[in-house]
């Protein structure tokens, strides 16, 4: 077997704890590592920490050779618990399905999936699939309802008494108060939706002793019910149902209508499945929550606690509200629309899973981009800190292979710039593109997608109208009419500069060079501060000039995109 890796990164650390956890408890046997997700809504990127730090950790296990089993178990068979807000092809009649399994809700209007844990299920599912994430899902409706935990439940019944007992310790506490609500670009995803955590429900206050199970009616389907009777020797539960009168005893031998309750449920599943590894939110780490008293209540079951890390939030950088509106809350899907599987990988791999971080939709990602280009550069070059490798190699790879990636990575800051320029047309796109750097130049836009397409998503999506770039039909005779004879100067050096100077490098030396041959110094002269005073001054007067504005796009990134013939005009040549 493959020896343990020296790497300092949080990810190795894990596994090798892990690995040594699963040799201690079923040498020979695949490692099984857990996520639990909730398709009661869009699964969002604070939900997708829930799959990511297990993925890492079971990715790097079998990197050093090992058998893994990543468990993604489908919430799917949780109580539909309210109507989310701002949810596409849904209203208030939705209501109506509140108490009824996730899959027993219909699906939003015009929705090609059969039920409501489907619909949100199938977004997720495609996500993880760019992402390069291997598991195995596992639907909870299709094992209750085929009775896959009946022993489970009959155990769990039996021993009720212990397990109230065990709850009890905790019902007394004071419960920690809710986190104040924050806008959206500031927000903290938290984990609560992402996994049956979301009732944190133990089963008790049904009046007629403690059961850790909950029956869905068989009238009405919603779990509005109390159990009244439980018979340990013949099984037969009678239960009540408040939504529609309904009663009726029946047998749990038979019946494959109902649930553990969710802090019975969780431990159950770690002791069935042989869980090694399964992280869990902040909101789990709390006195009497679910991962606490989850670690006592799983050795009724025969089992033990898994490994489990608390992870924190994720926040959200600036996010636009058009893109938003699916639910309120930033998707994976969204999140890739804008940015490669790579960078998104990324940036889970390199924080701790107890650093929250914001994953951004503002301007913020042209720096993420920069840093990552940086990041690849030192790989290549071999300059770089071994967890700094470590997490690169994390996410730009798994153990199955490279994840797809863009052929010609150019800058995402100049694609975004150049794309806003043009608005997307394929044809100045590429002529702008292939003159970045005229001694190697772009033969087609593919080489330059998918990150060309993702930069111009963002552009389109996530940048406001009175932030995009317009570039001016004719030139302000008003404006050059007023300049000075140093104005009129800089102007006359840039236009002489540029045919000789027509490539991203050798413009970026002109216009910073201009302001210098101003004050008499050679163009390579270092810059002063009185020097970046006169820079920052000739760059606003061509913003001006050429976008109406002080502010823009790079500027040899711009003179590309607007080409020439059409700067000489502009600067009044």
């Amino acid at each position: 077997m493959a020896q343990s890796s020296t790497e300092t990164d949080w990810v190795s650390r894990f596994a090798d704890e892990v690995i040594a956890e699963a040799e201690r408890r079923a040498p020979g046997k695949p490692v099984v590592v857990a996520s639990g997700l909730s398709p009661s809504g869009p699964i969002h990127l604070g939900n997708l920490r829930e799959v990511m730090t297990p993925h890492l950790v079971a990715d790097e296990i079998r990197r050093r050779g090992y058998q893994v089993r990543h468990l993604i178990s489908w919430d799917d068979y949780d109580r539909y618990r309210k109507v989310p807000a701002g949810v596409p092809g849904t209203d208030e009649s939705w209501a109506e399905h509140i108490g009824k399994p996730l899959t027993s809700v219909p699906a939003p209007a015009g929705s090609a999936y059969p039920n409501w844990a489907e619909h949100f299920k199938a977004a997720m599912t495609e996500s993880l699939a760019e992402l390069g994430v291997e598991y195995d899902g596992i639907s909870q409706t299709e094992q209750y309802t085929a009775g896959a935990y009946r022993e489970q439940i009959l155990h769990a019944m039996k021993h009720r008494n212990e397990i109230d007992a065990i709850l009890d310790q905790y019902r007394t506490k004071q419960k920690p108060g809710k986190k104040s609500q924050k806008p959206l670009d500031e927000a903290e995803l938290e984990a609560e939706e992402g996994s049956g955590a979301a009732t944190e429900d133990d089963g008790s206050g049904g009046g007629a002793g403690y059961y850790p199970y909950k029956p869905y009616c068989t009238v009405c389907n919603k779990d509005l019910t109390t159990v009244t009777a439980y018979d340990d020797e013949t099984t037969e539960l009678t239960y009540n149902c408040t939504a529609c009168g309904h009663s009726e005893t029946v047998r749990l031998t038979e019946f494959n209508r109902g649930k553990l309750v969710w802090k019975v449920d969780w431990p159950m599943r770690w002791a069935y499945e042989g869980v090694i590894f399964e992280p869990s939110g902040v909101d789990h780490s709390s006195p009497g929550s679910s991962f606490q008293v989850g670690g006592q209540i799983v050795g009724i079951f025969g089992g033990k606690q898994p490994i489990g890390p608390m992870y924190a939030f994720v926040g959200i950088s600036g996010m636009a509200k058009m893109s938003s509106s699916k639910g309120g809350v930033p998707t994976p899907a969204d999140a890739l629309k804008i940015m490669e599987p790579q960078l998104l990988r990324w940036l889970y791999a390199r924080r701790k899973p107890n650093q929250s971080f914001k994953i951004a939709f503002d301007q913020e990602i042209q720096r993420l981009y920069d840093e990552w280009d940086s990041l690849e550069r030192k790989v290549g070059e071999g300059t770089v800190l071994p967890a700094d490798a470590a997490a690169y190699s994390r996410a730009a790879r798994t153990a199955a292979g490279e994840l797809p990636r863009t052929p010609r990575p150019l800058s995402y800051r100049t694609l975004a710039s150049v794309v806003d320029i043009t608005a997307g047309h394929d044809e100045q796109t590429l002529r702008i593109l292939s003159e970045l750097d005229p001694a190697n130049p772009l033969s087609s836009l593919d080489e330059a997608r998918p990150r060309l397409d993702r930069a111009e998503n963002w552009i389109t999506t996530q940048v406001p109208a009175e932030q995009r770039t317009l570039v001016r039909d004719e030139p302000d005779l008003e404006l050059l009419g007023s300049l000075d004879d140093s104005g009129k100067e800089s102007l006359r050096l840039l236009l002489e500069g540029l045919d000789t100077h027509w490539s991203l490098d050798g413009l970026t030396t002109l216009v910073y060079g201009v302001p210098k041959v101003m004050a008499g110094l050679e163009p390579d002269a270092k810059p002063t501060p009185e020097l970046k005073v006169a820079q920052r001054s000739f760059f606003a007067l061509l913003y001006r000039l050429l976008v109406s504005r002080e502010t823009g796009p790079r500027l040899p990134t711009l003179l590309l995109a607007v080409g020439a013939d059409r700067v000489r005009k502009l600067l009044g040549s």
